[in-house]
């Protein structure tokens, strides 16, 4: 028995409320384990999704009115112009398009924050939907009650979330939300006659046990555990100790201390700095350019250093080639830790500083530092003018051999430099990857390649430390095949110095996490200690020092221009002696000209990939359109379908076409829901309908087509009699 409509808006009312607060419980926690930002968007999504839900908006509106927001949202957070300017949606689909492969490469670290978030949003829309579906259709909460609870417990023992107040709240919605749902069931199980004010009898004993056994659990005095806490032993024996003594977990962010690499790490979201920049931007703190085998250090202990002023270039040149494609940016700086140092951008031209700053840098490292700190120990803010480079990979592609004047021997000798004790088999390594590369730059893409295989791992807990007779390198390489950036990068470098080419180790962050727009009117980011990052920089002659990401699940934001490699490098080009023109016989010149007008599927296809490679965004849109049109059509196919019979048969006049007409509405009635038993009668069946519909078309139309099937055929003007008939049961399926 249903119940009255008013209680049963009330209900739902107060179960889609419990069940949003349930699901609540699962976004509580991400914003103190994860760098999730921005929660309150997410959660409001969900009271929208569940508003909807309750006053049963029509499905199309309601997709659309989430669809709006989400993309509202993802333009506000992620991209830069007005919303209505829809120049975004391209950036965003190709977005979307970029990490749709790296999805189905398994590469998941490699994914963007605004693929991320509309993952997020889809997976909470589920959600919405399961929990509508589980309420109202099934009435049925107890696995994802349970759920809940799991989740919400291992996190409180497992991770720094406090719960004891998450687990009261999900116990006390739970079994509230299990007795109104069971209630429910009994009401509809056994059709019990219900009257006003029956629900409320029956609720408010419910809500009173429930709050009072709550409350006397949560108070009353708990008994000592009998057994001993297991985890601080899991934890630890997880986490193990280095072979050396000199293992444990340490805390992720920058150090000086570089000689001794490997070990686990230990999370760290402490801000560091705020940038705001036009596009997102490694920052460099230092490099060095010896390893020892176990980690690196500098070539040189105290470096020289060379002051510059505000707005005077920077001492340190970063491309040799004056020539080379660059783009003229600006970018703010605000630390928030009171580092010596500077952070700043590849292609540094100055530095301005509103508190006359002179600065420094240590050329061995080029490290930059405040010469006279006048607002204390560190710099307070401070902007950055500096080039961003668009690399030619033509030009890297010629470098076949150090055989180039910047390359001197000394030069050579400190960016190629490894130890003796490195293992042969690293060397072997890099040479078999790169056996059939003959450029630098093909050999140097081809082992940052290798490393995003899927026998690498990317890894700050489960991260080895090289015993005294280990290579850092060789033991990363051969045998543990996890670790972090350092694992990645030193790797990386040590294989591409083997081959002769040379290379370097840089430390820095990188772009840290977007924040929307600051007050520049620039994107700002948020770097913390966990931005903290290395990467690997390769030189290349008419160049200059050229990065690139080796770690699985970041990338590179350096740009290079594939420009096609031209056939005559020189500037005078000799002509080819022609043939003499042969005359060919009218036959060969019909078969000939048959052949280039012919049909070719190859050029077909080559154009339709070359426009389906411009235009790909306009063709999942329209995908995308066309799907919703056919899911509309389908679901409405009850409205429109009457109208397509009645003009499909209005110029059908004859006889002849009352048995198919008759069957067609036969049909439409079996889909509307008057479904024909098995093994009733036509007459039987005509009766049902008209008693359904208070009418008598269905009888006569039934008997006229039993006429037709004993006697073979029908009276002259049958059809034409009971057309108006038929027309009018089948459009009483509309309404």
């Amino acid at each position: 028995m249903k119940i009255q409509e008013k209680q049963g808006k009330v209900l739902n009312f107060f179960l889609y409320t419990c069940g949003f607060l349930l699901l609540w419980e699962w976004l509580r926690p991400l914003k103190e384990l994860t760098d999730t930002a921005n929660m309150s968007v997410f959660i409001f999504f969900l009271c929208l999704a569940f508003t909807l839900a309750y006053l049963n908006v029509h499905f199309f509106i309601r997709t659309g009115l989430k669809l709006l927001y989400v993309f509202y949202t993802l333009n506000f957070l992620y991209f830069e112009g007005s919303f209505f300017r829809f120049k975004w949606l391209v950036f965003l689909f190709q977005d979307v398009r970029e990490n749709m492969s790296v999805v189905f490469q398994g590469d998941w670290m490699k994914l963007s924050d605004s693929f991320r978030s509309l993952l997020f949003f889809l997976l909470l829309a589920l959600m919405a939907y399961l929990l509508h579906y589980w309420l109202i259709q099934r009435k049925q909460i107890f696995v994802f009650f349970f759920m809940t609870l799991v989740f919400i417990t291992v996190l409180d023992t497992f991770t720094p979330y406090e719960a004891k107040g998450a687990i009261v709240r999900s116990v006390m919605i739970g079994f509230v939300v299990m007795g109104i749902l069971t209630f429910f069931r009994l009401v509809e199980k056994e059709r019990v006659q219900t009257q006003a004010g029956f629900v409320k009898k029956w609720m408010a004993p419910l809500l009173v046990m429930t709050c009072f056994s709550v409350l006397i659990g949560y108070s009353v005095p708990k008994a000592s555990p009998i057994w001993p806490d297991p985890v601080p032993y899991i934890k630890s024996y997880s986490q193990g100790s280095g072979t050396d003594g000199s293992g444990g977990e340490k805390k992720v962010g920058y150090g000086i201390d570089d000689s001794k690499l490997g070990g686990p790490f230990k999370a760290d979201n402490t801000i560091v700095y705020e940038t705001e920049v036009d596009s997102r931007q490694y920052w460099k703190v230092e490099t060095k350019d010896v390893y020892t085998g176990k980690g690196w250090i500098s070539s040189v202990e105290e470096g020289e250093r060379v002051s510059f002023d505000q707005n005077e270039n920077f001492p340190i040149a970063s491309y040799t080639n004056p020539n080379i494609k660059t783009e003229d940016r600006t970018a703010i700086i605000k630390p928030v830790v009171n580092y010596p140092h500077l952070i700043y951008p590849l292609g540094l031209r100055s530095v301005q500083n509103d508190s006359q700053n002179t600065f420094e840098v240590d050329l061995s490292l080029e490290k930059i530092y405040t010469s006279n700190p006048i607002d204390g120990p560190g710099i307070k803010e401070y902007s950055v003018e500096y080039a961003n480079p668009k690399f030619s990979v033509k030009s890297m592609m010629s470098i076949v051999d150090n055989q180039h004047p910047e390359l001197t021997g000394e030069f050579l000798e400190r960016y190629t430099q490894l130890p003796e004790e490195l293992p042969q088999r690293v060397k072997d390594l890099a040479l078999e990857l790169t056996k059939d590369k003959t450029n630098w730059y093909d050999k140097a893409k081809t082992i940052e390649n290798y490393f995003d295989g899927p026998q690498f791992q990317y890894d700050q807990k489960d991260v080895a430390i090289p015993s005294r007779n280990e290579d850092y390198v060789d033991q990363f390489l051969f045998e543990t095949h996890k670790g972090y950036c350092d694992n990645f990068s030193t790797s990386m470098l040590v294989m591409v110095r083997s081959l002769g080419i040379p290379a370097r180790w840089v430390k820095g962050y990188t772009q840290g996490d977007f924040r929307g727009l600051g007050d520049s009117g620039k994107r700002l980011y948020v770097v913390t200690n966990n931005n903290a990052h290395s990467w690997v920089e390769v030189y290349f002659p008419n160049i200059g020092w050229v990065p690139f990401e080796p770690t699985k699940g970041f990338a590179n934001n350096i740009q290079f221009a594939y420009d096609q490699v031209s056939q005559n490098t020189g500037t005078d080009v000799q002509q080819t002696p022609q043939a003499p023109k042969v005359e060919m016989p009218k036959d060969e010149k019909k078969t000939a000209s048959a052949k280039k007008s012919s049909f070719s599927w190859k050029e077909t296809w080559s154009n339709a990939k070359d426009f389906l490679n411009k235009y790909w965004y306009l063709f999942i849109l329209a995908l995308l359109v066309i799907g919703f049109v056919i899911y509309g059509l389908y679901r409405t196919r009850l409205k429109w379908l009457p109208c397509y019979y009645v003009y499909r048969f209005k110029r059908r006049r004859k006889d002849e076409d009352f048995p198919a007409a008759y069957f067609t509405l036969l049909n439409h009635l079996n889909r509307y829901g008057l479904t024909r038993k098995q093994g009733q009668t036509l007459r039987d069946y005509a009766e049902y309908v008209d008693r359904y519909f208070s009418s008598e078309e269905m009888g006569i139309l039934t008997e006229n087509y039993e006429q037709y099937v004993y006697k073979g055929h029908l009276e002259k003007g049958t059809w034409e009699e009971t057309r108006e008939l038929w027309e009018n049961l089948i459009k009483k399926t509309i309404a």
